[in-house]
């Protein structure tokens, strides 16, 4: 059994530093906290690379830790590699989702400089939930490991597979395997209600204020829109993520 006492420990400096997305990307972890967001980690244990519990935490009896690296550390320790204001004694470092091919993906998110976390969050955990194949993340978008990004998600970051890619390959490789990429726009834009739904697609979500690069707009099949009845301008971009995932799942 490992433990840690000090925070000046050389392993609790480690994993204070993967809040920051510099340290994410060159070790290719990220760290998780909270015991609802281990429990979802656990139910595929090889993404977790060490697991992390409070002295004043006990380990759920359900919870199957065989063969895991486990460290006890102190509850000041705990406090210290926390971002929430009170934590629950457990806490993981996991490994990042692989890069993979998307060729046998039939329904698909693509994200284009979605930068607010919760935003990104709630479009991952409606993709999981709508049985999504996975999510592609274009430049100039938020971090997917940011600690706000997966409390968003409610763990749904485990389930479903996000990889990072230029928008115009991932468009071109879903092309090729017959998905049809419907972008979110007014421009050259028909009400979704109105818009025939083709079984494979892709769903191209843009950015909350500028909405989807008109350079990607130009390579969809079809650019729908949301009505708006009262006097918002717009609506939340995980709103229309959800609602149009659902209706292209619905509609065919």
């Amino acid at each position: 059994m490992k433990r840690i006492e000090s925070v000046q420990n050389q392993k609790v400096k480690q994993w204070r530093k993967l809040h920051t997305k510099k340290e994410r990307e060159t070790t290719n972890t990220f760290l998780i906290e909270g015991l609802h967001l281990v429990e979802e980690a656990l139910k595929d244990k090889s993404v977790i690379k060490e697991l992390i519990i409070s002295e004043e935490t006990s380990i759920p009896a359900h919870w199957n830790v065989d063969d895991l690296s486990i460290t006890y550390v102190t509850n000041e320790i705990m406090k210290a590699i926390s971002e929430t204001e009170s934590h629950q004694g457990a806490a993981a470092v996991c490994a990042q989702s692989e890069q993979q091919e998307i060729v046998s993906w039939k329904k698909a998110v693509l994200i284009d400089a979605i930068q607010d976390p919760g935003n990104l969050g709630t479009i991952i955990r409606t993709a999981d939930a709508a049985g999504i194949d996975g999510i592609i993340l274009g430049d100039g978008t938020v971090d997917p490991y940011n600690s706000k990004v997966i409390r968003s998600s409610q763990g749904s970051i485990f389930h479903i597979p996000i990889i990072k890619r230029k928008l115009d390959q991932a468009i071109s490789e879903l092309k090729d395997q017959d998905v049809a990429i419907y972008g979110t726009s007014l421009q050259n834009g028909v009400d979704y209600r109105k818009a025939e739904i083709k079984e494979s697609f892709a769903l191209l979500i843009g950015n909350e204020g500028s909405g989807v690069n008109e350079n990607w707009l130009k390579l969809t099949n079809q650019n729908l829109y949301i009505p708006i009845y009262g006097k918002a301008e717009s609506l939340n971009a995980g709103i229309a993520a959800g609602i149009l995932l659902y209706h292209c799942l619905g509609n065919k």
